[in-house]
């Protein structure tokens, strides 16, 4: 057999493993309940996985209606609703710049779980918020002293309400993280969810297709 022949398969052969290699695999959360997920693997159709189901590289380690743990590729990552990860070799979750999912419910909002300062809750993408808002129990559980912030009045559907300016340390939305956000802590219940507004949505861009909107960090 022809040397030169031999050598190009076995060339070709290992571009293909390589190739395997470094795949990232890609998981959307389309869906959470006790005990197991909807979840779109690699740009695939959805499909229901069950704690301790695996499919491919990624297994369903534990779930509920907030958040569902996976190991994806022996690197353990958890997500919440609308949430997606890339893991593999030319990517990780880790270095903030994979983009971020989100998927409309039946109201045509964009509702996903973030953290700030490590404190996870709810949030809701609002467009027309000219800053992140969140209440002063959600701010308390965050601990962000916002009592030393600049003192406001907001008005909400329960009428005017004490707002205090304040800076967030880290606001982290899936992969993303954004550091010094300014945004406005209200006295009382009001948001019930975090209004992701203009002082974070300017910082990412913003692309939307129908259902899905995809977030991707800026700076």
């Amino acid at each position: 057999m022809n040397s030169k022949k031999i050598l190009g398969g076995v060339v070709v052969l290992f571009l293909e493993i390589t190739s395997l290699v470094y795949a990232d695999t890609k998981v959307n959360v389309v869906g959470l309940f006790n005990g197991k997920a909807v979840v779109i693997i690699d740009g695939g159709a959805p499909q229901t996985m069950m704690v301790g189901q695996t499919k491919g590289a990624v297994k369903l380690v534990t779930a509920d209606s907030q958040k569902a743990t996976f190991l994806i590729d022996g690197a353990t990552r958890a997500l919440g609703m609308g949430q997606g990860v890339s893991v593999g070799g030319s990517s990780d979750a880790g270095n903030g710049g994979e983009p971020v999912r989100l998927y409309a419910d039946s109201t045509g909002q964009f509702v996903g779980n973030l953290s700030i300062n490590g404190a996870s809750m709810k949030y809701v993408v609002d467009t027309g918020a000219t800053t992140v808002a969140i209440n002063s129990a959600d701010a308390k559980r965050a601990r962000v002293n916002y009592l030393n912030g600049e003192k406001s009045i907001a008005t909400t559907a329960g009428g005017a309400v004490e707002a205090y300016r304040v800076k967030l340390n880290t606001l982290k939305i899936g992969t993303i993280v954004l550091n010094n956000v300014d945004a406005a802590v209200i006295e009382g219940g009001y948001p019930e969810m975090v209004l992701l507004g203009s002082t974070a949505l300017t910082r990412l861009d913003m692309k939307r297709e129908n259902s899905v909107m995809t977030l991707t960090k800026k700076y």
